[in-house]
């Protein structure tokens, strides 16, 4: 089988089934309507990976490409603003060509996180945005949005509050399993109080996002 091949069947399928005479179920799938789908799908991804299956994964990436291909044949319908599998592939590529200078141009980049760094201004400037926190999506769970905010403002040196409080308080946790046992013990705590762990997260996520959108206004002034 050539590269492709495989993906180029797949299509084909998904065409004759939103087609007539096709499947009446898939014909009346909107974007709508499969998110749920696209969304168990990620987290099966997740949780073959975590589990370490190879089997697994294959068979879930599988669900997961249908769930992109699916989704491009639905906007192939569109009338107003249509693209296809093939303008999905072709968008990617150019990204990633744009995003990678130091491969496909002359461009010097100091490391991964010189790589990294440069990625999110790109990023930033394709976009139009002011701050590097914006294109998270709110509906992210409060911890994945609290890592990639983190991740992405590390540059500008924003650091949370209280993290000198956190530092001494993981001064015994050595390894990434006690980590784990005390962000659970955090959560055991919180519910003892109360407090609803995710939605102190996620009013913490945004205090910060506060934060780093001032540290990048005091840098951006002259």
């Amino acid at each position: 089988m050539v590269a492709g091949d495989g993906v180029r069947e797949l299509v084909a399928i998904m065409d004759q089934l939103r087609s007539p005479g096709g499947c009446p179920w898939d014909a009346r799938q909107t974007h709508q309507s499969l998110v749920e789908y696209l969304v168990e799908e990620t987290y099966e991804v997740v949780e073959a990976i975590e589990g370490q299956d190879s089997s697994g994964l294959c068979e879930e990436l599988g669900d997961l490409l249908l769930q992109v291909v699916f989704h491009s044949r639905i906007a192939a319908e569109s009338e107003s603003a249509p693209f296809d599998i093939d303008d999905v592939a072709a968008g990617i590529v150019a990204k990633l060509i744009r995003r990678h200078p130091h491969v496909f141009a002359t461009e010097d980049v100091d490391g991964v996180d010189g790589i990294e760094s440069r990625w999110q201004e790109l990023k930033r400037q394709e976009k139009g945005r002011d701050s590097v926190t914006e294109g998270i999506p709110s509906s992210l769970p409060a911890l994945l949005f609290a890592n990639k905010v983190l991740s992405r403002s590390a540059h500008i040196g924003a650091i949370p509050q209280q993290h000198l409080k956190a530092e001494s308080a993981l001064a015994e946790v050595r390894d990434e399993e006690a980590f784990g046992d005390f962000l659970l013990a955090l959560v055991f705590a919180g519910r003892a109080h109360g407090w609803d762990s995710e939605m102190a997260l996620r009013a913490a996520n945004h205090r910060f996002v506060d934060d780093v959108k001032a540290i990048e206004l005091n840098v951006n002034t002259p």
